[in-house]
Order: structure tokens, then sequence, then C-alpha cells
């Protein structure tokens, strides 16, 4: 008989050291899980100063006299929650823009109700954002102000700057889609064929979990079977486990999308690209790209699967303004704001190319008067905060 090579005692010995571990694992797992964990998501204190149906304003202030003449309005998607920018201390994006010295004004969208449903771009940029702005104008007493947008709220912020330039003095986009003809990305592909009028009808606004698939199905084996695996594999290291839950919490913390929103966004951008091409009209006014002459820096992620640096890289040639920039970062499209990397290359870079770029000048114009809010269009009455 012959006799077999394989080396059975050693491959035992293995298995027995490998369960060993796991077990050890396991057990130091279970005790971290069972303890008190830190997962508390957006920890920087903020006022909110005003308020207009579900959308709230968020005003962050450094401590000390602020080193910026002009403050910062950041405008996040309606898709997800702003926190994504205050996710934790030594992750925050808000807290870098106040270390240096940078007052921080941020839209929080809140959670879209039925009554919601056909509140469209105009309502959002010519009605809340520009309200917003005119309370930031007047309060601080100038006649312009900084903004910066994230993704679907950085479409708006491209918007809202061509067709009211006269009040942005500098503006920002991140991870921003304004060229939609591209095949990069399986999302701008997905997009081409479906029919939005069909979904609204159905859900009238687009529900969450809806998105939330969607997404998860763009990468599948990563977004649905790696991260669990990675959790596992780390479910002994106490930081780890309070980053994966506070993650989690952001990414399942979705508000639905209203339904006048989403149906102009895949028509009118993914399926006839018409916003890089100056053809868009909001409010029944063109939006004329060429119109945007104030400063203008554009980053984006080099692997974001979600609005690919294709989608990205046309705005600044786009536009009138002749002190633009580009900035690609080798991240995706959530580890732009989260990364410990681009942590350290993303908001301070924004804070410094708008250091030197703030009000040195006199102020010639007059600011805006104190104006009540314009209401938004097409929408039944609904009770209104004052702003404070």
């Amino acid at each position: 008989m012959t006799q077999s090579n394989i080396p059975v005692d050693l491959i035992i010995s293995k298995m027995a050291e490998a369960s060993e571990k796991a077990q050890a694992k396991a057990r130091k797992g279970s005790e971290v899980l069972l303890k008190d964990l830190d997962t508390e998501i957006a920890p920087t204190p903020y006022e909110t100063v005003y308020q207009e149906d579900r959308v709230k304003l968020k005003y962050y202030r450094p401590e000390g006299k602020p080193k910026f003449k002009t403050p910062l309005l950041v405008v996040y998607a309606l898709i997800n929650r702003e926190t994504m920018l205050d996710l934790q201390p030594g992750r925050s994006v808000v807290q870098t823009f106040l270390d240096n010295g940078l007052e921080v004004y941020m839209i929080d969208w809140g959670y879209p109700t039925r009554k919601d449903r056909f509140l469209g771009f105009d309502d959002h940029i010519n009605g809340y954002m520009d309200n917003v702005v005119d309370f930031i104008r007047a309060r601080h007493n100038l006649p312009k102000i900084h903004l910066m947008g994230i993704c679907m709220g950085g479409a708006f912020s491209v918007i809202y700057s061509a067709q009211h330039p006269e009040k942005i003095k500098n503006l920002v986009t991140t991870v921003t889609p304004t060229n939609f003809d591209t095949d990069k990305g399986l999302l701008h592909q997905w997009m081409r064929h479906i029919d939005p009028e069909s979904l609204v009808r159905t859900h009238g606004n687009l529900p969450a979990h809806v998105m939330n698939l969607g997404f998860l199905l763009l990468n599948p084996a990563r977004l649905m079977l790696d991260k669990y695996v990675g959790f596992f594999e780390n479910m002994d290291n106490k930081k780890f486990v309070e980053n994966f839950i506070r993650m989690e919490k952001w990414i399942f913390d979705s508000p639905d999308l209203p339904g006048a929103v989403f149906e102009k966004f895949i028509r009118d951008c993914y399926q006839q690209n018409l916003l890089i091409q100056s053809k868009l009209t909001v409010g029944g006014k063109a939006v004329n790209l060429k119109k945007i002459t104030m400063p203008l820096l554009n980053i984006y992620g080099l692997y974001d699967h979600l609005v690919p640096p294709e989608a990205c890289d046309k705005l600044t040639a786009a536009v009138g303004s002749k002190d633009t920039e580009d900035i690609c970062l080798r991240t995706g499209h959530i580890g732009i704001y989260v990364s410990s990397k681009t942590q350290r290359e993303f908001a301070p870079k924004i804070a410094a190319w708008l250091a030197e770029r703030d009000a040195q000048r006199k102020r010639t114009a007059k600011p805006a008067p104190k104006k009540a809010p314009k209401r938004a269009a097409r929408k039944a009455p609904q009770t209104r905060a004052a702003a404070t």
C-alpha cells in the first residue's frame, strides 16, 4: 500500500490553531459588543438659526474670533444626511473648517413627507436655498457668501450660482455630477433606462429603502459581503466596531426623495444631460453656466463609483469663471469625506483656497434687505418657524 504524502498531522494542527484563534476573537468580540460603545454621530455643537417647513439651517461657530470675513454655506444632497460631514471626532470636515477659523452654515433638508411630493428643483433651489442665502447675507450684513455643494447638493449649488451669481462670492463643488453623458459607473447606465414618472406614480416620493437597495446592488460583493466579513475579522477591535456602527447608522438614516426632484433629476440630467450644455431650465429660467463667473474649486474622487471623474471634470471648462481649479483625489464617494488620508487633503485645501479669496476688499454692494422668506411654489400652506 502506497503511503500518502499529505501532511495530515500538520493540517489538523493548523485547523486546531485557527479554531482557537477564532474562539479567542469571538470571546473578545462579545466583550466589546456587550460594553458601552461610543457611536454618536455629528458631535460638533451647532445652533439651529433658521427653519422653514422641514428645512433647517445649522450654524457652527469656531472658537474665538472667526478668521474669515465671509461665512460658508454647505448644501448636502437630498439623499442621505448631512451628518456625513461631521461623522466623528478626528474625521469631521465641519470641525476642520472651524479649526481654520471659518464660520459654517449647513442645510438640513429634513425628512420629506407625502405633502412634499410636488416640490421640485425650483422649490428647493429658488425657494428654500435662496431664502437661506438671503438670511445669511442679512445676518452678516454681506452682499455675497461662500457656497459649497456636495453630490446632488453640488448640482443644486451650480444651478443656484448660475441663476443668482450676485449672491455667491466663491463656489466649491465636491463629487458633483454635472456631465451625465458617460458610461463610467453602473448608476449612469441604469438611470438611462428607468421610467421615473412610473416610480413616482407608484410611490409618490422615492422611498429611501428603494434607493439604498439600488446603491447596494451597484457593488454587492463589496457593499453586502466584504464589509461584514471585515466586521467579523475586526469585531475584537473596539474602535473599529464604533466606526463601523457610526457608518451603518449614517447609511440607513436615509430620507425619502421628493418625487418631483427625482423626476427632473433623471429626465433632464441623467437622460438628456441638459445641465452641462446650459440647456436646463429651473423655475422657467435658463441655467446658463457662463454666468458662473465667481472663483470655482471642483473636487472629485478617482475611484468614485457613484459620480465618476468623467461626470465631474467638464464643469470648469463650461463656466464663465477665469479662476477655476480641478482636484482629483485618489478616493471614493464617501472616503473623500471620512478617510484619514483625505482628512489631511480635502477640508484643509478648501479652507486654504477660500482664505486666498475671502473678502479682503471693501464692500461696495448693499447688503441684502431683511425680508420675509419666499414661499416655495406649488405646495399647500405649512407651518413655518420664524428665523432665529
